[in-house]
């Protein structure tokens, strides 16, 4: 029994809490502290669940009960030793009391020995009628598995004893993704709705799996039939919004976030979409309105700072992109995206050696795509720094070996400081995997172009 305001149940609460106050120990029957040990449990509070459980097994000291609350604190603090033995001895005397299989199920589940919990929990369902809770502990033990059809049968049973279980269903969901059934998902749900027809959960499920099949107009179906049920479920209205851009109905997805946001606390998710489509729509004034509204409302959400980053520099207008992409940085330095926009902005700026950081910084915080590479090491070509030019592209070689776009540039910057054999090794490399980049040469080291090896080589 939990304890609510303003009411009876609460007193043995009161009263406890009075008697910690007072140290005047008072009697409370077993019930009682059982109840006082999981109020306090649910709120969190562990040390007064540790002493109601001794104050309680001081005055009632062979209740089961009890010690099996004393054995669930056991666990939560990684006591997993004594909490086995203690177990084992509760098992001697009451070995058909189903909370000590499930404790037991635990202390194996925390050892990873989830196929031992299984087995367990398994015998625990032959000695309770009240089967919905152990279904979806065996489910979840499946999960950590990765058994993801066994743990979709024992969450779909969760659902077969009580059809209102949407912690099931959201499982059973999660189950059919993972194992990229999209065409069973729907089938399943389309049975489920059958017995449960005005569940918006399911509704909204099965929006969801039309949606990631491109099958829009039953994806914006499902999400009808979803608020139908439920006239104020903001998940529902994001979703049709999402589905209504893909259909370009830009006013109408525009009308479902608007929703979303007075049914709820301002989203930055809708306030983002509401942005992109008034981009969409021509109407920029309004799109700036939403971006600027996005990112005050989330910081740290970083498709907000792009979307506006981006909306200046399709505009052309560099100086403001530059300065909400800063923004951005100071927010969140590791970005990689953020760092990528700010060289490339930079390049368009013209100003090189902030660009040419922009992207040693990208590569530093693992963004090793060819083409950020070949950006930073062209720029310290331009910059006259041939070294850290070439220690660039034999880094990035590391990742693309037998890369012509790479060994071009490393044969010219080879010849460009002397080094006529490793120039040559380069140049022939490239020549070797693709012929048609050899402009390469030419434009960016005309000079060496010019040199009767390099002629030679590429005839």
């Amino acid at each position: 029994m939990e304890f609510g305001h303003n009411d009876n149940n609460n007193l043995p609460l009161t009263k406890f809490e009075s008697m910690l106050k007072t140290n005047h120990v008072l009697f409370f029957d077993s019930e009682e502290f059982e109840n006082i040990i999981h109020h306090y449990l649910n709120q969190g509070k562990i040390a007064l669940a540790k002493k109601a459980i001794k104050l309680g097994l001081d005055q009632h000291p062979t209740s089961i009960n009890l010690r099996l609350f004393k054995v669930e604190i056991f666990v939560f603090e990684d006591k997993l030793f004594e909490a086995d033995k203690l177990l084992d001895e509760l098992y001697t005397l009451d070995s058909k009391n189903e909370e000590i299989y499930i404790q037991k199920a635990n202390v194996f589940s925390k050892k990873d020995n989830h196929e031992q919990a299984i087995e367990v929990l398994k015998q625990a369902l032959e000695l309770t009628d009240d089967v919905v809770d152990l279904y979806s502990l065996i489910g979840m033990e499946y999960l950590f598995l990765d058994q993801f059809e066994h743990a979709k049968i024992f969450f779909m049973k969760c659902l077969d004893e009580d059809i209102n279980d949407y912690s099931a269903l959201y499982n059973v969901i999660y189950c059919f993704e993972f194992l990229k059934q999209s065409e069973e998902a729907i089938t399943y749900l389309n049975e489920f709705l059958d017995k449960n027809p005005y569940c918006e959960v399911a509704w909204h499920q099965l929006g969801k799996q039309y949606f990631s099949l491109n099958d829009y107009e039953k994806a914006l179906t499902s999400y009808d039939f979803a608020i139908i049920s439920d006239d104020t479920f903001v998940g529902a209205y994001l979703e049709r919004g999402k589905v209504l851009e893909q259909l370009k109905r830009y006013e109408d997805a525009i009308e479902n976030y608007t929703i979303s946001l007075q049914l709820d606390e301002p989203s930055s998710f809708a306030l983002l979409r509401i942005g992109c489509c008034y981009e969409k729509l021509k109407n920029y004034d309004l799109a700036l309105q939403y971006y600027d509204r996005t990112v005050h409302e989330d910081p740290q959400l970083d498709k907000g700072w792009i979307a506006i980053t981006k909306f200046y520099n399709k505009k052309g207008d560099y100086q403001k992109a530059l300065f909400f992409i800063n923004k951005a940085i100071n927010i969140d330095s590791e970005n990689v995206i953020y760092w990528k926009l700010y060289a490339q902005i930079n390049q368009r700026l013209k100003f090189y050696e902030e660009s040419e950081r922009g992207y040693k910084k990208t590569i530093e915080l693992g963004n090793y795509e060819l083409n950020t590479w070949l950006s930073r090491g062209d720029l310290l070509i331009q910059l006259g720094e041939p070294k850290a030019a070439i220690f660039n592209f034999e880094q990035a070689i590391e990742f693309y070996p037998e890369n012509a776009e790479l060994e071009y540039r490393l044969a010219g910057l080879y010849f460009t400081i002397k080094e006529l054999d490793k120039g040559t090794f380069y140049l022939k490399n490239g020549f070797k995997h693709n012929q048609d980049y050899a402009f390469i040469i030419e434009e960016l080291f005309p000079k060496v172009s010019k040199e009767l090896i390099v002629k030679k080589i590429l005839k």
